[in-house]
């Protein structure tokens, strides 16, 4: 069956069960589908010590430039109790006007609809007049160590370079033509463990509750707000996530207490200026917050995670709008521009090249049924075959 079925597509993919971190066949799938189109297929797993290895897939159609990169990933998340689903969540089944599948959003269904793009634009004008590449990886839903940025790196150190990307994770919250994502917040997580002195709850006097530090220390970073805002992004945001004393024994004060938390920032800050400031918080509400009046300040510590999340924002017009347009030519509507949301891999991508997200609607992502409209998956390929046209006609101009 030809590859300018999205329909057909998807259901391929979706009987793959790859799960991550196992590759399931989906991306050999997906090569089946490049290779008859001109592209040269690439698969790379990258390794790192204590986590799984992970394959993934680069293919180019072209050796000129301009250079457009569609990237995605085909792992997606555990389906859960398959008894719960109405429709196996692997077996692709079409009900009415439905296709139900794990992966049917995020995001099978916009590697799906972009290949059927391409394979319609190639058969009504031939390949591109520069190049297109599929950036694949099989570990966006997991650690994230694995994939799309051992990928760029390598691809890079390959030679490739790109001039714009896309990328396909469902961004529209209620219909297609919603949103366009052309920025990321920030993110950051972190765990502060408040230190006090064991002892009988009878006889407080001999310990130190860390419990009692630990209260106004969470509530220096959720209040007040760390800002109001900017012209791109809504206010950044810190949430407390978890609070862990450890403590079985209601008679036992607590040698230790903790907390953890993440944070959402906008363009305000950076990964080092809003570490800053939470330190600054808490280093203000330990000096007001001994544990028992009369006492030294509260003493705590904080261990951030690993490898944050760097807020950006795409400018680049040209990108923008090729895929505004299209969207408005396809479904009539004028997409907002946003950066809301969680992370996606796109904040390795923006390291390359300039980057944006649009896809399919995201209602029913990581959720029992997830499913898809038949119209929708028509209608995204229409929308990322006119993209495609016009975007190489920006570029060469």
């Amino acid at each position: 069956m030809s590859a300018s079925d999205p329909v057909a597509n998807l259901q391929d993919l979706i009987r793959c069960p790859s799960v991550t971190p196992a590759e399931g066949g989906a991306l050999t799938a997906l090569e089946s589908m490049l290779i008859p189109l001109g592209f040269k297929v690439e698969r790379m797993v990258a390794t790192e010590p204590g986590m799984p290895d992970i394959e993934n897939l680069y293919a180019r159609l072209g050796t000129d430039g301009p250079h457009l990169m569609f990237a995605g990933h085909t792992d997606v998340v555990p389906p859960g109790d398959e008894a719960s689903w109405s429709h196996p969540p692997f077996a692709a089944e079409i009900v009415g006007d439905e296709l139900f599948g794990r992966g049917a959003v995020d995001m099978k269904g916009g590697i799906a609809c972009f290949v059927a793009a391409m394979a319609r634009h190639i058969e009504k004008h031939g390949a591109p007049k520069g190049s297109i590449s599929f950036l694949i990886t099989g570990d966006e839903e997991g650690p994230a160590v694995n994939g799309t940025e051992k990928l760029l790196k390598w691809a890079a150190e390959n030679g490739e370079r790109w001039d714009a990307c896309l990328v396909g994770e469902p961004t529209n919250p209620d219909q297609l033509g919603d949103m366009i994502k052309i920025g990321r917040r920030g993110s950051i997580s972190g765990k502060v463990t408040v230190f006090g002195v064991q002892g009988h709850a009878a006889y407080p006097h001999l310990a130190d509750n860390p419990v009692r530090g630990l209260l106004p220390l969470a509530s220096a970073l959720m209040d007040p707000p760390f800002d109001t805002g900017t012209p791109e992004f809504p206010a950044s945001n810190l949430e407390v996530t978890s609070v862990d004393v450890g403590n079985s024994a209601t008679n036992v004060i607590p040698a230790k207490a903790g907390f953890a938390f993440n944070i959402r920032f906008n363009d305000t800050w950076t990964a080092d200026t809003v570490k800053a400031e939470i330190v600054r918080r808490l280093d203000l509400a330990a000096a007001e917050s001994p544990l028992r009046p009369g006492r030294d300040p509260a003493r705590y510590e904080i261990v951030w995670a690993e490898r944050p999340s760097h807020v950006f924002l795409t400018r680049n017009n040209a990108l923008i709008a090729s895929l505004s347009s299209a969207v408005e030519k396809v479904t009539g509507r004028t997409p907002q521009l946003s950066t809301t949301g969680g992370t996606s891999d796109a904040r390795f991508i923006k390291d390359y090249c300039p980057v944006v997200e649009f896809g399919l609607v995201g209602q029913t992502m990581h959720m029992v049924d997830e499913r898809v409209a038949l119209a929708d998956l028509e209608m995204l390929t229409q929308i990322y075959g006119t993209f495609i046209s016009r975007w190489f006609d920006n570029a060469l101009l």
